[in-house]
């Protein structure tokens, strides 16, 4: 494991050590924990993200749309438990 030094101001020291006495662990662990927790959310995101602009490339070069009014109704028509049919997908220009 490598080290790394962390340099805070001595205000966020003191609010680490309480947070981590509250949570009955070190500052060291408690922090250790934060940096990971930040980690995965950022890779997370990435990740959501990349889905995001996958799918949205694939929107741009089908043209493959649905209508937010049809797929309104289809989603209260499901959430009152009514078997429906799917919204149509129409084509449009996405110029």
């Amino acid at each position: 494991m490598s080290t790394a030094t962390l340099r805070l101001p001595s205000d966020l020291k003191a609010r680490i050590a309480q947070a981590a006495k509250q949570a009955g662990v070190t500052p060291h662990l408690f922090m250790l924990e934060a940096v990971a927790e930040k980690t995965e959310q950022a890779e997370r995101r990435a990740a959501f993200e990349a889905v995001a602009d996958e799918r949205y490339a694939r929107v741009l070069e089908s043209g493959e749309t649905l209508d937010w009014q049809d797929v309104r109704a289809y989603l209260k028509a499901r959430a009152a438990g009514n078997v429906v049919a799917k919204p149509a997908v129409h084509k449009k220009s996405m110029e």
